[in-house]
């Protein structure tokens, strides 16, 4: 993106700070709101200075306390500083994104910014056979408070909840969009599709929803100008089922009692053979499909469509190759296409292990 000069600004509208602006949604949200007329001004922070033009940009990590000194005229603070690789370390990845959201809040409030946007996951609501289809946005959280990226969003999550006490008169909004994909999303569920073949847990009904990074960037822009009061659920409108899945992405399913699958998962997980626990499988094999009517009430309209969004996701995967989330080489993953179901997950982990003796040799 060439950089430009700072268009002048309205005297009314609101001062918008976002973390995370260098990259992924974060940039595009940046840059969307450097072109609304609405916004007086736009700050950009994030660690590195980025590339998005027309904006006032603050270096400074996000989980600095130090963070309150750049938001002194600002109003709105959104934050995109996620970390969501599950090649991360558990701990690592948690402080980052825990530790800066608290960051974010206390910094806020100690600046006296009036409103604060965290961005989660439709993950909080969790995955399982019984879920509606679609969950109200209102919908109780039933997501595990584990180690795995939905027990981060988990965390935020009752940091939102518990910042009026904290912080009064500080606004929080929360914003949970579906399973993300676009450029540079690296995730459990992408990973699902970078597989030989698909999973699927015997007696269940997968639907899937996907929300593309331009989106997400778009709902949040109209959360801000609009004043969109939260919890707000951010997707592609409806869902997709696994014949669907199979016909898009070309890849044939392959399914396990639910017992195996997990059973299976969380033994490797526990041997460090794979990056998530178990219950990340959890949202490959069972619904958390939200129902994004704030959103829809107030207008919006997603620009992708589920099968579009898909299509976006395999271009992006195409050439990765991942068993139960732990990324293998193409000759492993051809290995595994014909071994099936549980000895590719089996033969993953004994490739692993050699792998492991030989760089002890």
């Amino acid at each position: 993106m060439a950089t430009g000069k700072v268009r002048p600004r309205r005297s009314k509208g609101p001062v918008v700070a976002v973390t995370g602006a260098s990259s992924g949604a974060g940039r595009l949200l940046a840059g969307r709101l450097a072109e609304r007329e609405e916004v007086k001004k736009v700050v950009a922070i994030d660690a590195h200075r980025g590339d998005v033009p027309g904006v006032t940009w603050r270096v400074v990590d996000v989980r600095d306390p130090l963070l309150s000194n750049r938001l002194s005229d600002v109003d709105v603070i959104v934050n995109l500083d996620l970390e969501r690789s599950p090649d991360l370390e558990p701990r690592e990845r948690r402080t980052h994104n825990v530790r800066g959201a608290q960051t974010v809040v206390t910094a806020a409030a100690a600046a006296r910014v009036r409103r604060v946007i965290l961005v989660t996951s439709a993950m909080v609501f969790g995955a399982g056979p019984d879920n509606e289809v679609p969950l109200n946005e209102d919908a109780p959280l039933l997501a595990e408070a584990n180690t795995s990226i939905a027990g981060d969003y988990l965390e935020i999550e009752d940091l939102a909840a518990n910042a009026p006490v904290t912080h009064p008169g500080l606004e929080i909004t929360v914003v949970r969009p579906a399973a993300l994909v676009g450029p540079g999303i690296d995730t459990v569920v992408t990973r699902h599709f970078e597989a030989p073949r698909l999973l699927t847990v015997k007696g269940s009904t997968p639907a899937w929803q996907f929300c593309h990074v331009d989106d997400l960037a778009a709902a949040l822009e109209l959360v801000i100008v609009e004043d969109i009061a939260g919890p707000v659920g951010v997707g592609c409108e409806g869902w997709l089922g696994a014949e669907e899945v199979m016909e898009i992405t070309g890849k044939r399913g392959f399914e396990l009692p639910a017992s195996v699958t997990f059973g299976m998962a969380q033994r490797l997980h526990r041997l460090g053979m794979t990056p998530a626990p178990a219950t990340d499988l959890h949202y490959v094999a069972y619904p958390w499909v939200v129902d994004c009517a704030r959103l829809r009430d107030a207008g919006w309209k997603p620009l992708y469509d589920n099968a579009t969004a898909l299509r976006v996701l395999m271009d992006e995967t195409a050439g990765r190759h991942a068993v139960v989330g732990r990324r293998v080489g193409g000759k492993e993953a051809t290995m595994a296409t014909a071994a099936g179901a549980t000895l590719a997950a089996v033969g993953a982990a004994a490739a692993i292990r050699r792998a492991r003796k030989r760089r002890r040799v």
